[in-house]
C-alpha cells in the first residue's frame, strides 16, 4: 500500500483527518506468505476483521513494512513489563499536531499482534473517535468545540480531565453502539465540576487530584453543563436528559439504577482503569489506589468487566484488580453460605 493510498483511506468525508489516520499491522512473514500463496496469508486477515468490528471508524491494513512517515510501535516494546505508559502517552499525543498512520510491528513469530493493536487503540481511542447516528450531527460537533473550550490543554490537570471525558464518551459507544445523544453528552460533561474545584499544583503531574471522581460536589457541575449545552443549541429535552444523567451518575443510589445511568457508570469506570489508573496511582500511592480500584470494580457490570480482557493494565493496577476481584468473590461466597 502506498503512502498516498493510506492517507486517502484515513481521510473522513469532511476532509479532516483524525490524529490516528489508520492502523497497520506489520510483519514481513505475511508478505512472504502472500508471495508464496500459503494459506496463512488468508488467516492473517482474521485480526483485521475482528478489529474492524470493534473500531469501525479506523482504517486497517496488513503490510510487510511500515508506511513512510508512520508512527511505529514495536509490539515487544509495548508489551514489555517495564514499559512506561506515560512515555507512550506523550508519543501518541504528538499525533494531535501531526496526524499519521499508526503501525504496530511484530516479530515473525508473533501471534498476538491483533491483541496488541486492540490494547493500543483502546488506550488511545480518543485519537480515532467513533460516532453514531445520534452524534454525527452538526449540534454535537458544536458541543465538542464548546467542551474543548472549557479546558486549558496547556495545563496537565485540565488535559487529563479532557482526555478522560473523551475516553468515557468513546467507552459509551464501545459498550452501546446505538447510544442516544443525551448519554453521549452526559459522558462528555459527567466530571465537568472538577474544572471548578482543582488548582494546578506547583509541579507538573498528569493525574488530577479530583480524578477519584466522587468527591467534588456535582451541584456545581450540572449547571455549567446545562449552560454549555444551551449555548450550543442542544434542544431543551435532550439537554435536560443529559443533565439528569450527570446528576444521577454522582448520586449515592446510582448502583440501583439501570439503563443509561449504568452505561455511563460502566464507561466512566472503564476509562479510569484503562486510561487514568497509572497516573492516579503515581499521584496518590498504593493504598488509596487499591481502595479506588476496589470501588470501581464493585460498580461495574459484567459487560464492562469483560472489556478488561483487552486493556493494557500496568502491573500494579492489575494486581489491585486481582485482589479486588478475589475479595468480591469471597464476600459473595460468604453471603451464599450465611
Amino acid at each position: 500500500m502506498s503512502e498516498a493510498t493510506a492517507r486517502m483511506l484515513g481521510e473522513k468525508a469532511s476532509g479532516a483527518a483524525p490524529p490516528i489516520m489508520g492502523v497497520g499491522l506489520s510483519m514481513e512473514a505475511w508478505a512472504r506468505s502472500c508471495a508464496s500463496e500459503e494459506s496463512v496469508a488468508v488467516s492473517a486477515c482474521g485480526p483485521i476483521w475482528a478489529l474492524q468490528c470493534e473500531f469501525p471508524a479506523v482504517p486497517w491494513a496488513l503490510m510487510a513494512l511500515p508506511l513512510d512517515d508512520s508512527l511505529v510501535i514495536v509490539e515487544r516494546s509495548w508489551r514489555a513489563p517495564a514499559a512506561d505508559l506515560h512515555q507512550w502517552d506523550r508519543v501518541m499525543g504528538a499525533l494531535c499536531q501531526q496526524p499519521r498512520w499508526l503501525v504496530v510491528q511484530g516479530d515473525d513469530e508473533s501471534i498476538t499482534l491483533g491483541d496488541t493493536a486492540r490494547e493500543i487503540l483502546t488506550r488511545y481511542q480518543r485519537l480515532a473517535p467513533r460516532t453514531n447516528a445520534a452524534s454525527e450531527v452538526p449540534v454535537f460537533r458544536k458541543v465538542l468545540s464548546g467542551h474543548r473550550a472549557l479546558h486549558d490543554l496547556s495545563l496537565p490537570r485540565p488535559r487529563a480531565e479532557y482526555e478522560h471525558a473523551l475516553d468515557t464518551w468513546q467507552w459509551v459507544l464501545r459498550l452501546a453502539p446505538f447510544a442516544g445523544l443525551a448519554v453521549q453528552l452526559a459522558a462528555l460533561f459527567h466530571d465537568v465540576q472538577h474544572l471548578m474545584h482543582t488548582t494546578e499544583p506547583p509541579r507538573e503531574s498528569p493525574a488530577p487530584d479530583a480524578a477519584e471522581g466522587d468527591d467534588a460536589p456535582v451541584e456545581d457541575g450540572a449547571p455549567l453543563a446545562a449552560q454549555v449545552l444551551d449555548g450550543c443549541a442542544v434542544d431543551r429535552a435532550t439537554g435536560g436528559a443529559a443533565v439528569r444523567l450527570i446528576q444521577a451518575h454522582h448520586a449515592p443510589w446510582r448502583p440501583a439504577l439501570g439503563g443509561e445511568v449504568a452505561l455511563l457508570a460502566d464507561a466512566d469506570a472503564l476509562s479510569f482503569l484503562s486510561l487514568g489508573s497509572p497516573a492516579f496511582a503515581d499521584a496518590h500511592g498504593a493504598e488509596r489506589t487499591q481502595k479506588k480500584v476496589r470501588r470501581t470494580l464493585a460498580r461495574m457490570s459484567s459487560r464492562a468487566v469483560r472489556q478488561l480482557a483487552g486493556v493494557r493494565l500496568r502491573d500494579d493496577i492489575r494486581r489491585h484488580l486481582t485482589e479486588a476481584a478475589q475479595a468480591e468473590m469471597h464476600a459473595t461466597l460468604q453471603q451464599l453460605v450465611a
